[in-house]
């Protein structure tokens, strides 16, 4: 039994390790905004010591956030070790706004925040309490480099740390033993032996794949296809546009929420589905900030990419990547947004039909293949030629309130982090009846991210219009369209299902 313990990142993780730059963060974030309730305390202020008490004793159930990386020598691929130096008071940080503090004061601090890289040092992420916010309320600013979280993953690691009761006790943490980290010598003769078994592996996974495949060559066909298409799609340059620049080290960060029954309101009355009617929000906002900024939208290719967990039921709780991807192209040259809509549920229709979300992950799974330096030279060179305009992730969370130690979330608006030459990216995050959009931008390609915010505004607005005058014309409703059936593999278990992520 070795007497040393580590762990290879996957290559979708290690992507996200080679496409940051100095100018381009990648790590994963979310403020989320609590009553101050039962931490409130006595003489002002919230309790810091009982939220690291909490946190200690959460770190058993995520032993990732005790890890940090190390690099295979000559393969310079990452992997896993426990950090044999970890403290707790560096990543838990506190902080406070000047009182009164305004939302807006909020906003540019988590943007300050957020545009911090983390020490590739230490374990890959922070949560800073902020408090001094209006209304007696506090805020938590967690960063998570997505090396290690997706967005499913990222609510799955939410709910570990918050509960759905307010009761304030606490387990006891248990103690932490770092397991001694394999040397440079050690991790190179191991990765001389994975790669000489890669083989076998391939025949394996191919073995595997005969024995859970209901027809073998339907299976096939349809995998190979789903390849040409992704291959396809990723090779048709989009249209250039003012979001499509270098960026700069700065952000700007703002949110809006909206009631979760009004969207699914527009979604009864229109047809598609919840994330049909929240892209076509963002064509009409994109439209209309395109026009503002003097851009003909007649003919234009503006596409996104939108995020598509490929995780299995049995998979809840892990963390690491295990999405795959769509790319969706919006209508902005549509001004009517039901023609929008039903433009954008024709083409997701057409996605979960062709499997394209199956090619991407099969491209990625192919990857594992491929040197870490092969890898890291595509990186450098993938945002330069990026088949889309922006990333648009749209995560579901709980649907009850949460605590933490008592204290109520009101909100969490989400944060995903901008490539080069993506200058504004929307992240969604549902919870307690309502979905927060959380927009991150470049500070100088976009300094009027507020209006881009009324944009989505309007554009909600002119869809539910739209709604409300087809209702009160009488017309029939669109029946809801039903979930598909996960197909069955032959030992019982439903192949995960496609959905944004």
């Amino acid at each position: 039994m070795p007497r040393y313990a580590y762990e290879r990142l996957t290559a979708l993780d290690n992507s996200f390790l080679l496409l940051e730059k100095p100018n381009a963060y990648m790590h994963v974030a979310s403020t989320l905004i609590f009553e101050a309730g039962p931490l409130r305390r006595p003489e002002g202020g919230i309790d810091l010591d009982a939220v690291r008490d909490a946190t200690a004793a959460a770190l058993a159930l995520i032993p990732r956030y005790r890890q940090k990386l190390k690099y295979i020598p000559l393969e310079n691929h990452p992997v896993w070790v426990d950090d044999d130096r970890f403290d707790l008071d560096y990543h838990l940080r506190h902080t406070a706004l000047p009182r009164p503090g305004r939302i807006e004061q909020l906003k540019a601090l988590s943007a300050r925040i957020m545009q911090q890289h983390l020490d590739r040092s230490r374990p890959l992420w922070e949560m800073w309490l902020v408090e001094g916010l209006e209304g007696d309320r506090f805020a938590l600013i967690s960063k998570v480099h997505h090396c290690m979280v997706d967005g499913v993953s990222g609510v799955d690691l939410l709910t570990t740390q918050l509960r759905p009761t307010p009761e304030r006790r606490v387990r006891e943490p248990y103690p932490y033993f770092p397991r001694p980290a394999p040397s440079g010598l050690e991790l190179l003769r191991h990765e001389v032996l994975r790669r000489a078994a890669l083989p076998l592996t391939a025949l394996r996974d191919a073995g595997q794949f005969v024995r859970e495949a209901d027809d073998v060559r339907r299976d096939l066909t349809v995998r190979l296809r789903a390849v040409a298409e992704t291959l396809g799609t990723s090779l048709r340059r989009a249209s250039d546009t003012p979001l499509n620049r270098p960026i700069g080290p700065h952000r700007r960060f703002d949110w809006l929420s909206m009631e979760l029954a009004e969207i699914k309101e527009v979604r009864r009355a229109l047809g598609g589905s919840l994330n049909d009617v929240v892209l076509t929000v963002v064509t009409g906002a994109v439209r209309r900030f395109l026009e503002r900024r003097g851009v003909a939208t007649r003919g234009l290719d503006f596409r996104v990419m939108a995020p598509v967990s490929v995780r299995s039921d049995d998979e809840r709780g892990r963390l690491g990547n295990r999405v795959s991807a769509w790319m969706i192209d919006l209508p902005v040259s549509l001004p009517d947004p039901r023609q929008q809509l039903e433009r954008i549920a024709a083409r997701t229709r057409e996605l979960k039909e062709s499997k394209q979300a199956i090619g991407a992950d099969v491209l990625t799974q192919a990857a594992e293949w491929t040197p870490s330096t092969l890898l890291a030279l595509g990186a450098r060179n993938a945002t330069r030629l990026l088949p889309f305009n922006m990333v648009v992730t749209n995560v579901p969370g709980p649907q009850v309130p949460m605590y933490l130690l008592g204290a109520r979330m009101l909100e969490a608006y989400p944060h995903v982090p901008l490539a080069d030459h993506l200058a504004l990216g929307i992240a969604l995050l549902s919870y307690d009846g309502r979905i927060g959009w959380g927009l991150n931008a470049d500070y100088d390609l976009v300094p009027d991210l507020s209006l881009f915010l009324d944009d989505v505004r309007d554009s909600f607005r002119a869809l539910r219009d739209a709604a409300e005058a087809l209702a009160a014309r009488g017309a029939p409703t669109p029946p809801d369209a039903a979930p598909p059936a996960r197909p069955r593999r032959p030992n019982g278990r439903a192949r995960p299902p496609e959905r944004p992520a």
